[in-house]
């Protein structure tokens, strides 16, 4: 895709949402860091149920460790994966706790030597708690970029590192939500909803469904 299609395309999509960021809800980083943990293999809109009952109760690692891991199942049981996510949880609890004060690391290689936090998820900490200019790629990324012709890539991170390199700078700190928040809700998996799309005319996708 030509640089002038690129920044067309960001464009739209800042004309559509000047303010973008995640659906999930928190107030710190580690709640953030938290729902995120909570959000693989998971909805949104399940996790933010669970943790607003959760946060309330335990929003920081202490308190979550005080919960323990009994009882912080409680709170998230109706997520999947909950078992080895609560496991993981208190163990990461542990190591902030030990390690770093109680905070959230502002650092690629700290984050993901938590438990359970790959590259994606300390993508998005360092991008929507820290402001860094990050691109965490998911399946709605990665549809979307290749679909598109904007960043193809084989896997998630030959995606990532096409879209740093084609992300007009001026928009690289917000692409990721933009991305996600179009595959989502308009270029979807099994029937994209191409005649709503404002970056239709400007997509290299073949078999655009129809009107």
């Amino acid at each position: 895709m030509k640089l002038a299609d690129r920044k067309e395309l960001f464009r739209r999509l800042q004309e559509l949402n000047p303010h973008p960021t995640t659906e999930l809800e928190y107030q710190t980083p580690f709640e953030l860091l938290v729902a995120v943990a909570l959000s693989a293999q998971a909805t949104d809109v399940g996790v933010n149920k669970a943790t607003r009952k959760l946060f309330p109760v335990a929003n920081t690692p202490k308190a979550i460790l005080d919960l323990g891991e009994v009882g912080l199942k409680r709170y998230i049981s109706t997520i999947g994966l909950f078992n080895s996510k609560a496991r993981h949880i208190i163990q990461t609890c542990r190591i902030l706790l030990d390690d770093y004060d109680g905070e959230v690391p502002r650092d690629r290689e700290a984050l993901e030597s938590l438990p359970g936090v790959g590259r994606k998820t300390a993508n998005v900490i360092l991008n929507t708690a820290f402001g860094e200019p990050t691109i965490a790629v998911d399946t709605h990324i990665f549809r979307v970029a290749n679909r598109t012709g904007l960043a193809p890539g084989k896997t998630p991170l030959a995606v990532e590192k096409a879209l740093l390199k084609q992300v007009p700078a001026e928009y690289r700190l917000d692409a990721h939500h933009w991305l996600i928040l179009h595959g989502r809700y308009v270029c979807k998996a099994r029937k994209p909803d191409c005649p709503a799309c404002v970056i239709r005319d400007l997509c290299r996708f073949k078999d655009k469904t129809p009107a």
